[in-house]
C-alpha cells in the first residue's frame, strides 16, 4: 500500500532530506539515490530500496512497476509526494520521478575478493564526489572489480557522488581504508599497484601491468604523496603534449584503466 505525504514538515519527508547531508547518513546507515535508471540498476543487482519516493502525476513505465512491486514484495515502504516535494528530498529543482533509501554497503577490506577481477581502482584522497562518482562509472565501463578509497575521500554515498556514478555505485565493489591498512592488505595476496608518476616511469603504452592489477591516483591538487609512489610496483607516464602538465583524476584513471584493460586482454 502507498503512503501520501503533502506536507513539506512531515516528518518523513524531514528524514529523507537530512540523508543529504553526510553526517545525518552515516548516522543513519543510509543514502538516497535519484532516477529510474539508477534504480533499476540498483534492483538489478539485488539492491532494493527499503523506501521508494515516487512523484505524483508520473508517467507509467513498466520498470517502475517492476520496482515498487520489488519494495513491496521486500517489505519496503512506498511513498507518493507532489514533485516539488520530491525536489526538496533530492535537492534538485527538476527531480526525476522516483528516489530511493538504500543501506549502505559493507566497505571494509576484508569484503573484497581481489581475484573476482583483473582491475581495481584505487583513489587517494579524492576530494570531489563528481570524480568518486565518475571512477565508479569508469570501473563499471572497463570491467574492474571495484574502487578501494585511500585516506580522507569524498563520500562515495553522497547525493552528487551516487548521481555521478550512473548506476555504478551499485555494480562495483567499494572499500575505504587508510593507507597503513590498505598496502598490507595487497601485500597480503595477488596483487600489482600501478600509478601515474613522474618518478622512474616507463610509457603507460606496452608496460607489464600484471593482474589483478591495482591502479591508483592521487588528490586532484596535489597527486599522490612521493612515499606512496614510492611502495609501487610500477610506475607509469602518460605524455603531455599541450601546457597542461597533469590529467583530471578521473580521466587519469579512465586512460591507464582501458591501457590495463588492453594489455591484458
Amino acid at each position: 500500500m502507498r503512503k501520501h505525504i503533502t506536507g513539506y514538515s512531515n516528518p518523513t519527508v524531514k528524514y529523507l532530506r537530512s540523508l543529504r547531508d553526510k553526517k545525518y547518513r552515516k548516522r543513519e546507515g543510509k543514502f538516497l539515490a535519484e532516477g529510474l535508471r539508477l534504480l533499476t540498476d540498483a534492483r538489478e543487482c539485488g539492491r532494493i530500496p527499503e523506501v521508494l519516493v515516487m512523484a505524483e502525476k508520473r508517467d507509467p513505465h513498466p520498470l517502475l512497476d517492476a520496482l515498487e512491486a520489488a519494495v513491496a514484495a521486500a517489505g519496503g515502504e512506498v511513498i507518493e509526494t507532489p514533485p516539488d516535494i520530491l525536489g526538496k528530498i533530492t535537492g534538485k529543482d527538476n527531480p526525476q520521478s522516483v528516489a530511493g533509501v538504500f543501506a549502505e554497503f559493507d566497505t571494509s577490506l576484508g569484503q573484497l575478493d581481489r581475484n573476482a577481477a583483473p582491475i581495481w581502482l584505487v583513489a587517494q584522497a579524492l576530494r570531489d564526489p563528481g570524480n568518486l562518482g565518475t571512477m565508479l562509472r569508469t570501473g563499471d565501463a572497463i570491467g574492474a572489480g571495484g574502487l578501494l578509497l585511500i585516506d580522507d575521500c569524498a563520500d562515495p554515498f553522497s547525493v552528487e557522488a551516487v548521481r555521478a556514478s550512473m548506476g555504478a555505485v551499485f555494480t562495483q565493489a567499494i572499500a575505504q581504508a587508510r593507507w597503513e591498512e590498505f598496502l598490507p592488505w595487497l601485500r597480503g595476496g595477488a596483487g600489482q599497484l600501478v600509478a601515474a608518476s613522474l618518478r622512474d616511469a616507463v610509457p603507460y603504452r606496452g608496460a607489464p601491468y600484471a593482474s589483478p592489477c591495482f591502479v591508483m591516483v592521487g588528490n586532484e591538487s596535489q597527486g599522490l604523496p612521493e612515499a606512496y609512489e614510492a611502495a609501487c610496483d610500477l610506475r607509469v607516464t602518460m605524455p603531455m603534449k599541450g601546457r597542461a602538465d597533469s590529467l583530471n583524476a578521473a580521466v587519469a584513471a579512465a586512460v591507464l584503466g582501458y591501457e590495463v584493460l588492453a594489455s591484458l586482454n
